[in-house]
């Protein structure tokens, strides 16, 4: 495998509604970002995932686009955004655009022209179909809640869309839309941006009729026409988000040999609290030997064929010390132990504004608090249905994407140094002890375990290239080791609040610690007390 730059790197994803505004609007913008830069210089960060920042009508937060080569007026403008890759780019900060190209807006003007009549050149940019026996065409249903078909009376069809039914899908078959993507995308590539996030691309290559939405037939030709047409050219990021990738299709992605997509977003450890079968909102207590599993297929499986991306968070998933860590009495340690036993991994980290420094989810307790659309329109589906609020809202309070989306703590302020007016979305009230001023200012936050973290991947080639091997331990202990040219360091995380032990002479004792969530000194394998949610890594 050809060394790349995003091998050593370290992403941080902004949602940008959600990180710093700077007018008073109460909604984050672009320059709000670019007067935090100097902040994300100083964590040591790589590059800058921005969830889109596009022309959207935002009914689902900006993943609905009507314009891709406009900037939401909310946000600022396309100087800002000028401003903002040129910022970053004299820190040596790369910006990564996510790119939404399933879908777009029923704003956009190729679906206002789409819904016209059925001989309109733009109609076959999008899926329509006639209604079958009086009804929807089939039983495809919307990650939203409902059908997936949307009746237009004036045309006498129906439009698929996988998502809200402002969110038509785009008709992948159709040469022009293909085309029209690859403009849009070298329009990105020569203003200087890394690289492109792309957004549930694994359903690009749907067949609707057959009741196909991910990984269809055509899928991947699709990517290597992407990838010869546009990036290629350029030394850039691409991750792909692929609810179902299993690790033989992720490499069909990531291998370098077929000039698709430098990683994948795989979410078969996200799941891993979900009931089997159900949906997400189903939930079950996560079995951390599971969890070691599934992290540890995914280390092994891809070899040199394909590379990883890391994560705890993003903007659709809660926090993880909330999901499943200790967001009370252990906080600081169990934020800490996240980091550890994901940024000493083989891949690339990714870590979501705001996990940094240790922010939590946010619980409600009634409907009319929260703002993310998914959330609204199933507890509206599950309470007709005849579940209770109360395990409704638990549900919501577990998996919501609120939670990760409640505005980024910077000081103690009443709006948390997010905004002087009133905030878009609630902010969380534990900004009084949890915020950035408060980070920078004890040695021992969360945030300089992070710092400590992107500094060893980029010291040490261990991390980045060496080999992947899980040790068997005690149900909550989650231990592994990375080899590599003679050298082999050792990981270990107890995943829990009660202390555990663990009795491997074999790995003797060492006073080489390289990082340690409670300043340990030294390891003697033979008799090891395991703090709760204590995680080190020493070489052995």
């Amino acid at each position: 495998m050809k060394q790349k730059w995003w091998q050593t790197a370290v992403i941080y994803q902004i949602y940008p509604r959600s990180f710093q505004d700077s007018n008073g609007d109460g909604i984050g913008d672009l320059r709000g970002i670019i007067n935090r830069l100097d902040y994300l210089q100083e964590l040591g960060i790589t590059a800058i995932w921005l969830s889109p920042v596009y022309q959207s009508p935002n009914d689902d937060n900006g993943y609905d686009i009507s314009d891709y080569q406009a900037i939401m007026p909310e946000f600022g403008t396309m100087e800002d955004m000028d401003e903002l890759i040129e910022q970053a780019g004299q820190r040596d900060i790369k910006i990564i655009m996510d790119l939404v190209v399933n879908h777009t807006s029923d704003e956009h003007k190729w679906f206002i022209e789409s819904r016209k009549s059925k001989d309109n050149p733009y109609r076959d940019y999008y899926i329509w179909r006639d209604p079958l026996n009086n009804d929807v065409p089939n039983s495809l249903r919307s990650a939203f809640s409902g059908s997936a078909w949307e009746y237009d009376a004036e045309s006498n069809q129906y439009y698929l869309h996988l998502f809200s039914k402002k969110q038509p899908d785009l008709n992948w078959e159709n040469e022009k839309v293909r085309q029209e993507v690859w403009d849009m995308m070298n329009f990105w590539l020569e203003k200087g941006v890394g690289g492109f996030r792309m957004d549930v691309i694994d359903l690009v290559g749907k067949i609707p009729d057959l009741g196909v939405t991910g990984n269809g037939p055509k899928l991947h030709d699709y990517l290597q026409e992407m990838n010869r047409e546009t990036f290629g050219k350029y030394d850039v990021l691409t991750v792909g988000e692929t609810w179902g990738a299993t690790p033989e299709i992720a490499k069909l992605y990531s291998d370098p040999k077929r000039n698709e997509l430098s990683m994948v977003f795989q979410f078969e450890h996200i799941g891993l609290d979900q009931q089997e079968g159900k949906e997400k909102w189903d939930l079950k207590p996560l079995d951390v030997n599971e969890l070691k599993q599934v992290l540890s297929k995914w280390q092994v499986s891809l070899g040199n064929e394909g590379w990883n991306s890391l994560f705890w968070n993003n903007h659709d998933c809660p926090r993880i010390v909330s999901r499943w860590g200790n967001d009370s009495a252990y906080r600081v340690e169990s934020a800490k132990m996240f980091a550890i036993l994901l940024h000493l991994m083989k891949g690339t980290p990714y870590i979501y504004q705001g996990e940094e420094i240790g922010m939590t989810n946010y619980p409600v307790t009634d409907i009319n608090e929260v703002q993310d659309i998914e959330s609204i329109n199933m507890y509206h589906e599950r309470f007709e249905s005849g579940y209770k609020h109360e395990e409704i809202i638990e549900s919501i309070n577990a998996k919501g994407r609120d939670n990760s989306r409640t505005p980024m703590q910077w000081d103690d302020s009443e709006q948390a140094g997010f905004t002087s007016g009133i905030p878009w979305l609630h902010v969380n009230p534990n900004h009084r002890e949890v915020n950035v001023t408060a980070s920078l200012a004890d040695p021992n936050s969360i945030f300089y375990c992070y710092k400590q973290l992107i500094q060893l991947r980029k010291a040490n080639p261990i991390l980045v290239w060496g080999d992947y091997e899980l040790v068997d331990t005690p149900a909550h202990v989650f231990m592994y080791l990375r080899h590599y040219q003679g050298q082999t360091w050792a990981i270990v995380a107890n995943f829990g609040p009660e202390k555990a032990t663990l009795n491997m002479p074999n790995f003797g004792q060492s006073q080489n610690i390289i990082i340690s969530n409670y300043g340990r000194e030294s390891v003697d394998f033979a008799n090891l007390l395991l703090n709760p949610y204590e995680a080190f890594a020493v070489e052995v």
